[in-house]
């Protein structure tokens, strides 16, 4: 059996069952477990060194979170990611990240840009490594500091709600053959625009950064189906 979770560490301040269920969403995000992927208690409990509780109390929560699906009869399966979850997310994730730069375009701090700065050297080294997982680290990070230096706290507030949701997206899009190249470019023009305070070309930046990322990860998307009705036949 292919071990694709790491066993849990225990931690003080958390109880076991919140580990479990951050640990499964992480998973989830990062693709490890897949969408329409069966979740069997067993298995997972025995990957992660755990009961079957928290796994059980895990699940129940993803579901609530729409991490997973419960077909009766049948179990607890990954869910999908249909085109209109997609489009919902990147249509207001567009309208966000291109607020959140115009509005850092006339907010933002030396020390931020400085930041912005610091973060683009880790995405160049990341991308030629191509080391994803840590390049979803930086890039997250790198959007954070953005929306930070919006000064707006409910932006920040209702971004954070769509980050579960944005970490999955990041993930298959970033997986595009030459996308982590292209972000990259994408990411020093809007720090350019930024250093500039030309809030219009920012705004305009940021908003084609996020369509570009959502016909990335469509294009994934329409691989990975090519591929499937390839086998069949």
């Amino acid at each position: 059996m292919e071990r694709r979770l790491i066993p849990v560490k225990l931690d003080n301040y958390k109880p076991l069952r919140e580990i479990v269920f951050e640990s499964l969403r992480e998973a989830i995000i990062n693709g490890h477990l897949k969408p329409g992927e069966r979740l069997m208690e067993i298995q997972l409990a025995d990957e992660m060194g755990v009961s079957r509780t928290p796994v059980r109390e895990a699940i129940r929560k993803l579901e609530l979170e729409g991490f997973v699906v419960m077909i009766p009869r049948k179990g607890a399966y990954v869910a999908g990611i249909s085109l209109k979850d997609i489009a919902d997310v990147f249509e207001i994730r567009a309208a966000l990240e291109s607020l959140a730069a115009a509005l850092a375009a006339e907010r933002i701090t030396e020390d931020e840009l400085e930041a912005l700065e610091r973060s683009l050297v880790k995405v160049a080294e990341c991308t030629e490594a191509n080391d994803l997982d840590s390049l979803i680290t930086v890039d997250t990070d790198f959007h954070d500091i953005l929306y930070k230096a919006s000064r707006n706290d409910r932006l920040v507030q209702i971004v954070s709600n769509l980050r579960e949701q944005i970490q999955r997206f990041r993930m298959t899009s970033l997986s595009h053959p030459g996308r982590m190249k292209d972000a990259l470019e994408e990411h020093r023009k809007l720090v350019e625009a930024l250093s500039e305070r030309n809030v219009e070309l920012a705004r305009t930046l940021a908003r084609e950064h996020i369509e570009n990322a959502e016909n990335s990860m469509l294009d994934v998307i329409r691989t990975k189906e090519d591929g499937k009705n390839i086998s069949k036949k």
